[in-house]
């Protein structure tokens, strides 16, 4: 006769009293607990109010989002969901059970608080030993809007749409002053959903003039047409510094649609958050400009970053190019960098640039579903991505800690 364990679904404990007892001190949420109770999180407590009932206290909405983040869960409703059915979030929620709302609405309060936190769990990790400045890797990639690329507008659209909704409003006055139902009054008395979009269009015009494209999302007007590796895409440009160890020493969010004006933003951003600045810094030519170049060197700092022939050369394009006399004139030093970087020692130490700063990217993208953005907006796709390399870097603490 087969010999089975007692089974009862609906026996009264199936769990210890303690959550914590039963994931181990070895879980990744009890990590991230125990790192966030570390953390000055006063900025959080600044920009909250004491009027209306008590929220959620910043470490518990915290501790959930970056847990979140560090399993690739980026939504705030299947976060809700998890925290009902997911002993971790249970866990880190301290038995309370926020909404969705409620984690949005956290998410985008306190953007330059969230920004905080990364520079503390960077701090952290470089106290360990980690995150060195030696040789820093910069490199984008774009990411998805919360958009759709067919809901968009040129200024010709929007233009036209305002002639079509006055045009209607002037039928509707019409129709009131035959009916005698409504008073004339313009464009004022129209329906305030009319009201709306004709304050709204001036406003789209205005930002579509000001980012210097044809088209502009309906849904997202901050968004931008980016190309990438087989066409273009309504999104943003997510940036990183990645040090030699793979640790996010820097990063930022941004429209622009080339790398170029990235080299010095970028170095100023490690030296902002490290408190120092990189000894060399690697970047693909995208980044180059040679302005950004000798500003650099001229603070000390060893750059190497090829131009595109010296780029189409170390990948074997072409053969090596010499300047002539008017180029090097027009360019001066632009031979020399050239000639830098046909030494074999130089292109083996450029060649890490692809082995810092990619294997990052990967994870993001394709483990942690950043992709596309959740939220909408240069400084809610900011945060968003804040969020997500902060808990890159809680990963990378815990594997370290317990030796993974």
């Amino acid at each position: 006769m087969a010999r089975y364990v007692n089974y009862n679904a609906d026996q009264a404990m199936l769990l210890p009293p303690s959550v914590r007892d039963e994931l181990g001190e070895s879980h990744l949420a009890v990590f991230v607990h125990e790192m966030v109770e570390r953390l000055d999180l006063r900025k959080f407590e600044q920009e909250h109010s004491d009027a209306g009932r008590p929220g959620f206290p910043p470490q518990l909405l915290l501790k959930v989002w970056l847990y979140a983040y560090a399993l690739g869960v980026t939504s705030s409703r299947r976060i809700e969901q998890r925290i009902h059915e997911d002993l971790g979030f249970r866990f880190l929620a301290g038995g309370w059970k926020p909404d969705h709302w409620t984690l949005n609405e956290f998410r985008r309060r306190h953007p330059k608080a969230l920004n905080d936190v990364f520079t503390q769990v960077l701090e952290a990790a470089r106290r360990l030993g980690m995150a060195r400045l030696g040789s820093v890797a910069i490199d984008s990639t774009k990411v998805k809007a919360n958009a759709s690329a067919d809901r968009s507008s040129s200024g010709q659209d929007l233009r036209r749409e305002r002639a079509r909704l006055r045009q209607r409003i002037r039928r509707w006055q019409k129709q009131c002053d035959r009916d005698g139902s409504e008073p004339a009054g313009g464009e004022a008395a129209a329906p305030a959903e009319w009201q709306q979009r004709l304050q709204q269009i001036p406003r789209q015009l205005e930002q579509l003039r000001k980012s210097g494209q044809k088209r502009s999302s309906r849904t997202d007007p901050e968004s931008r047409y980016l190309r990438q590796r087989g066409g273009f895409c309504l999104g943003y440009t997510a940036e990183l510094a990645v040090s030699g160890d793979h640790m996010i020493v820097g990063q930022r969010g941004h429209q622009q649609q080339l790398d170029h004006a990235g080299l010095e933003a970028m170095t100023e951003t490690v030296e902002r958050e490290c408190g120092a600045p990189p000894d060399t810094v690697l970047a693909d030519c995208g980044y180059y400009t040679m302005p950004a170049l000798v500003a650099l060197q001229r603070r000390g700092i060893e750059v190497l970053v090829p131009d595109s022939w010296a780029a189409r050369e170390i990948n074997g394009s072409i053969e090596p190019v010499t300047m002539n006399a008017r180029q090097q004139h027009r360019h001066p030093g632009l031979q020399q960098l050239r000639e830098r970087m046909r030494d074999p020692a130089v292109r083996a130490r450029y060649a890490r640039r692809k082995a810092l700063v990619e294997p990052v990217f990967g994870v993001l993208k394709q483990q942690r579903n950043l992709r596309q953005f959740r939220c909408r907006g240069l400084q809610a796709v900011s945060t968003e991505w804040s969020l997500a390399t902060t808990a890159f870097h809680l990963t990378r603490l815990f594997r370290s800690a317990h030796g993974l």
